[in-house]
């Protein structure tokens, strides 16, 4: 059968824009090349110009280098409009890389999109208005029941306000009167004097009259200790 009707051609898929690319710079490269070689030859046949006296010589120089210019400048457009393509080509890549990631962009949205509205189903604003009005009740009824807690018993509930203020005025005024404006059962008790209660007699000076008899005594006037002797 292939021999009747000849077998399939595989068509090669078309070169992306990175092909190109690549393809078109490896041009600019070598006609690059060709443009730097040909100064090269141009510099020469100027020096040859500068050593070469004026007549036939020196025109034959001057017409190869008017050839080798020719071609320069051939190149030099090629050169350009290779430069050309390959801008033209980095414009259309970067606008399909912008459409890709626009695209991608697109998907991550409709994918985000979808979830919320799945957790936004689970998730009810009444639910929540409805949690926030038992909190607070709750919180309420912790107050009330702090508050019961801490009251004193000690204390009773039908006390007169007006009363109490009246007893604090007396209070006062008594404090202006007695003891350098405080009563006498609120100051500090003072310190007793152990000096006098003890009546102790006054140490001597040693300076009297010292008492009668053979009794040693110190310089305070008390009984001296006698030595131990020591015996050789």
């Amino acid at each position: 059968m292939r021999r009747v009707f000849g077998a399939k051609k595989q068509t090669e898929p078309p070169p992306s824009i990175q092909d190109a690319s690549d393809r078109i710079n490896k041009r600019g490269d070598t006609v690059e090349e060709k443009i730097k070689k040909l100064d090269v030859e141009l510099a020469r046949y100027k020096e040859q110009l500068k050593k070469t006296p004026p007549g036939p010589a020196q025109d034959a120089v001057k017409s190869r280098a008017m050839r080798v210019l020719k071609q320069k400048r051939m190149y030099e457009g090629q050169r350009d409009m290779l430069f050309n393509q390959t801008y033209n080509l980095d414009q259309v890549s970067f606008a399909a890389e912008g459409i890709k990631d626009a695209q991608q962009t697109m998907s991550a949205l409709k994918s985000a999109n979808k979830d919320l509205k799945g957790m936004m189903k689970t998730v009810k604003i009444q639910d929540i208005d409805n949690l926030q009005d038992e909190m607070m009740d709750l919180m309420d009824v912790s107050n009330e029941i702090q508050e019961s807690l801490g009251r004193s018993y000690s204390v009773p509930d039908d006390i007169d306000e007006d009363e109490l203020l009246g007893e604090l005025d007396a209070l006062e005024a008594d404090m202006d009167t007695e003891g350098e404006g405080v009563p006498s059962y609120l100051q500090p008790d003072k310190e007793p004097d152990l000096d006098s209660e003890l009546s102790l007699p006054s140490a001597p000076t040693g300076h009297g009259p010292m008492p009668a008899g053979n009794q040693a005594y110190d310089e305070l006037g008390l009984p001296a200790v006698p030595r131990a002797s020591i015996r050789g």
